[in-house]
């Protein structure tokens, strides 16, 4: 690996200890061997830019991780979700990362930018995975279950890291979308 790959490498372990917030120039360089400060800026322009590079390539890899598991075995959705949930311990310290980088979008146009791409990146994957599971689907509904399922995901994290305690299992996430549909279906009738 090259300085600027071990810099990425660096900032993204220093997300997984200090997260976002806390990470100085000097963390990714101790935690890149053989880089130094100025290679920050010579590879990345600025601190912020290398963590915002080694979230986004994080995250994007989390994604995947967690789209695969929700689609691996499309019979038993509810026990996906749970196999999804499980994950969040393992990644907690990259979970906390990405929440607290969404607290910056509205001030950094670049960040905000960064995180359209990845957005974006993964509706498209996530498309394809929904419609490789249920191929008669057409790409619109593809993109609505992709965007409702993000949406689902990113409000479980928040109410994870909140109170862990109360996250619905599975089955109970798989229970209050049934019963959401009946109310929309009522609602249309």
């Amino acid at each position: 690996m090259g300085s600027r790959e071990d810099l990425l490498e660096g900032a993204k372990r220093c997300l997984s200890e200090r997260g976002y917030a806390r990470t100085t120039a000097r963390d990714i360089v101790a935690a890149a061997p053989g880089t130094h400060l100025a290679s920050i800026g010579y590879h990345y322009g600025s601190k912020e830019a290398l963590l915002d590079a080694a979230l986004m390539e994080a995250i994007a890899e989390l994604s995947d991780l967690l789209g695969q598991l929700s689609t691996e075995d499309p019979r038993h959705l509810p026990d996906a979700w749970q196999r999804s949930l499980a994950e969040f311990d393992e990644h907690k310290p990259l979970l906390i990362a990405h929440v607290e980088a969404w607290s910056q979008i509205q001030r950094s146009p670049q960040l905000r930018e960064q995180f359209a791409r990845l957005h974006a990146g993964q509706v498209a994957k996530g498309i394809e995975r929904t419609k490789a599971v249920r191929p008669g689907l057409d790409t619109d509904t593809a993109r609505a279950v992709t965007t409702v399922s993000g949406a689902l995901a990113d409000g479980l994290i928040v109410q994870w890291l909140i109170d862990p305690e109360q996250l619905p299992s599975g089955h109970q996430i798989a229970a209050g979308l049934r019963a959401l549909a009946d109310m929309i279906d009522t609602a249309d009738d």
